[in-house]
């Protein structure tokens, strides 16, 4: 079995035996509030028929770190489930639907929602849905059973304290769904060789840091939504519904258009960085390799977010000083050079990157790349020692020790150019296998 298969598994398994559960208790009971249950039925199918799109694979997001449609994908779906789950009174009056029917309508209305999708090949990856019904599930226990038995209202009123009393539980949702993306994200990065080769697998704390800190973008939304939603239901009843989902769809048009942004900027960046090698002063894939590697470091590092993204910027464009000599560097294996040489391409660079519209950040990474590393900041390190064990690697470096000799060499030169801390995570990273995925968010 593949390192990390019994963690999915286990995921899968217990997405579907609530499921399952949720669907017998209910056809055994009979649904409560019918016309409650079509109408979140409804809008969490049509939170999925406006979906950002498929995510690649079996659930790891196609789109970069930072990206915020790559941490959930149908942010109205996700608000209406949680807003059902929490769904105390309608319009002044108890409702007595339990976590059973919660799960049947999530479920029910997520499958009716996504069967366009399905039907036109980018159907979503199961670890979205596998999380959906485990979160939602979890925060219906919290709060169903003790508002159908009366306690939460004897003890907590239907006032200020109630509001807080669900601020708590999203919380609790929220931090459950993070621990369950971290623990998916995990699974699907370990490499096949870890065991065989003595490496370990990814950090779990990196990966629930990153997590968390992308619950503040469109995971904040969701959760206010679903709570407003909840809040306002109790009020005026089901008119709710389609009054307070607006915000959170003009939210999502918004992020779905920096999303697009964010895409344009990559490509370009992309294409600048071929341009080294178009021209023949690195070799093929220098530029991609290093961004890949750099990306893995960063994450093992702590980096997430913005300053992931910066790094991969400046990675793809380390090399792009180059294109000012007259003549290429040998390989275009810019460790190889003096320490004067590689200052003079590394500013060079900067001031081409300073013209692309890329944030000044990325320019400074890559001025600074050929600086001692105490002076540099973290990314600058990462791709200063990156870009080495590239260089190294490649045709100055032959045979099956090729990496072992180039890790040796980093090593060696820790004392000037190459931050011990990054070259021990590189060869922790390359230890695992190498590059992983990245997380969402």
């Amino acid at each position: 079995m593949r390192p990390g298969a019994g963690t999915v598994a286990a995921v899968y398994g217990a997405a579907a035996l609530l499921t399952v559960a949720g669907f017998a208790a209910t056809l055994w009971q009979g649904i409560d509030e019918p016309a409650h249950a079509l109408a979140f039925g409804t809008l969490i199918a049509l939170g999925e028929l406006v979906r950002w799109g498929a995510p690649a694979g079996a659930g790891t997001s196609a789109a970069a770190p930072g990206e915020p449609q790559s941490r959930e994908p149908a942010p109205l779906a996700a608000a209406g489930a949680l807003a059902y789950a929490l769904l105390g009174a309608s319009a002044g009056a108890s409702t007595t639907h339990g976590v059973p029917q919660v799960v049947t309508v999530v479920v029910a209305g997520g499958l009716a929602g996504v069967v366009p999708h399905v039907a036109a090949g980018r159907g979503p990856g199961l670890d979205h849905l596998a999380r959906r019904i485990l979160t939602v599930g979890f925060a219906g226990l919290c709060f169903q059973p003790l508002y159908n038995t009366g306690e939460l209202t004897r003890r907590l009123g239907e006032g200020p304290l109630h509001a807080l009393f669900l601020l708590l539980v999203l919380v609790l949702t929220a931090l459950c769904d993070a621990v369950l993306a971290a623990l998916m994200h995990r699974a699907r990065t370990v490499p096949r060789t870890a065991t065989r080769t003595g490496g370990t697998p990814v950090p779990f704390g990196p990966l629930l840091r990153g997590e968390v800190r992308a619950l503040l973008g469109i995971g904040s939304a969701v959760c206010a939504t679903g709570a407003v939603m909840a809040l306002g239901a109790a009020v005026a009843g089901l008119w709710a519904l389609p009054v307070f989902c607006v915000p959170l769809l003009l939210t999502q048009m918004s992020f779905r258009r920096y999303a697009a942004v964010r895409t344009t900027n990559r490509q370009t960046i992309a294409s600048l960085a071929r341009a080294t090698e178009i021209a023949g002063y690195t070799p093929p894939g220098h530029a991609r390799r290093v961004a890949a590697l750099s990306g893995a470091v960063g994450r093992e590092l702590g980096l997430s977010g913005a300053d992931l993204t910066v790094l991969e910027y400046a990675a793809l464009m380390h090399d792009i000083g180059q294109l000012s000599l007259v003549d290429p560097v040998p390989e275009g294996a810019t460790a190889l050079l003096a320490p004067e040489e590689q200052r003079r391409i590394a500013l060079l660079g900067g001031a081409v990157v300073r013209q692309t519209g890329v944030p000044a950040a990325v320019a400074v990474v890559v001025e600074r790349q050929a600086d001692p590393y105490r002076d540099q900041p973290l990314p600058a390190r990462i791709v200063r020692t990156v870009n080495a064990y590239d260089d190294l690697t490649g045709a100055a470096a032959t045979g099956p020790l090729g990496a072992l000799r180039a890790l040796e060499r980093l090593r060696l030169d820790t004392a000037r150019d190459h931050h011990p801390e990054v070259v021990e995570s590189l060869a922790r990273v390359l230890a695992r296998g190498g590059v992983a995925p990245a997380p969402p968010g």
